[in-house]
């Protein structure tokens, strides 16, 4: 495996699946696989559990780890091609992608999506330089439009918890005071749309996913109905998309609070579970009593962070 972005990336979702419960039982059991080699994580934006959860998942596997944070310790990087550099930017990622692969075996990069021009977050401008000009395997710790770990660790806490053969997975819009990518909504669409789970997305009209994304999954604007029978809510704010109007791309054009999941909403489920990808904000996403209740998963979930994460970079050293 020489880039992991999408789904597709892994390959079949079942041997995919076994090898995270299998990793999960002997977390430390392919060490044989990293020794003297080296992950670069390099972070564009802030990270809490995916820093740790990736970085540990790379030393259960004897790897060496650098860890890079762009906007403190380094040299502002320059990204758009054919500019004046006359400004505070010292160092393009041309030149820094080469000299920053020279010194790993494998890359990881979170870069966050600017929410101001919709072609050029779309396009992946960022990491798919780091594709094609650094020589050496690239996965996403967040990107513009993606956050496959998030989602593979997501399914892993499914497959743990679900009651069902086929359970019912809702990912329900949620508001939010701060304008928010559509990276994790993304990537739980595309992984939803792939599992055998009976997926439906709620959210206020305007807020349509891409097309590539949502595919096939039954959309409903009625967050009650939506919820009706669900096993699993998967709550998450997203910043406008820009499907049906381009104009409104990355803005926030609804703060309506009767989206916040609360007893009530969960009372509408099937004795269902809570999901987030945290960080999360109190009051606005969710309340107190839900996430801190005997059907949050919020912990399990960002547990599995490092078990997500594992299998991807095992599947790439396997490949060196």
């Amino acid at each position: 495996m020489k880039t992991f972005f999408n789904i597709e990336d892994l390959g079949d979702l079942r041997t995919a699946l076994s090898e995270a419960q299998e990793v999960k039982q002997n977390r430390f059991g392919y060490q044989q696989l990293g020794k003297n080699k080296t992950l670069l994580m390099i972070f564009f934006n802030n990270s809490l559990r995916t820093r740790l959860s990736t970085q540990k998942a790379a030393m259960n596997l004897g790897m060496n780890v650098i860890v890079l944070d762009v906007n403190a310790g380094a040299w502002k990087l320059e990204t758009e091609r054919g500019v004046i550099m006359d400004g505070d930017k010292s160092e393009h990622l041309l030149e820094a992608i080469p000299v920053m692969s020279s010194y790993c075996d494998i890359i990881g990069i979170r870069s966050f999506a600017g929410l101001t021009d919709r072609n050029f977050d779309y396009a992946e401008t960022i990491v798919n330089q780091f594709v094609q000009y650094s020589g050496k395997p690239v996965f996403a710790m967040e990107t513009a439009t993606v956050h496959p770990l998030q989602a593979f660790a997501d399914l892993i806490t499914i497959k743990e918890h679900k009651p069902i053969a086929r359970p019912k997975v809702v990912l329900t819009w949620t508001p939010h005071c701060r304008a928010l990518p559509q990276a994790v909504p993304n990537s739980f669409a595309q992984w939803m749309n792939r599992a055998d789970v009976d997926f439906v997305v709620t959210h206020p009209e305007g807020y349509e996913l891409d097309p590539r994304f949502v595919g096939n999954a039954r959309v409903e604007y009625d967050q009650h109905k939506a919820f009706e029978g669900a096993h699993f809510i998967y709550a998450k704010n997203w910043s406008n998309p820009g499907v049906t109007n381009p104009a409104e791309y990355g803005k926030i054009t609804c703060q309506d609070m009767n989206w916040t999941v609360d007893a009530e909403h969960m009372a509408w489920t099937d004795n269902g579970y809570f999901m987030h990808c945290l960080p999360v904000r109190r009051g606005l996403i969710v309340t107190d009593d839900v996430i801190e209740g005997a059907h949050s998963l919020v912990i399990p979930e960002a547990a599995n962070r490092e078990i997500s994460a594992e299998v991807v970079i095992k599947r790439m050293l396997e490949a060196l």
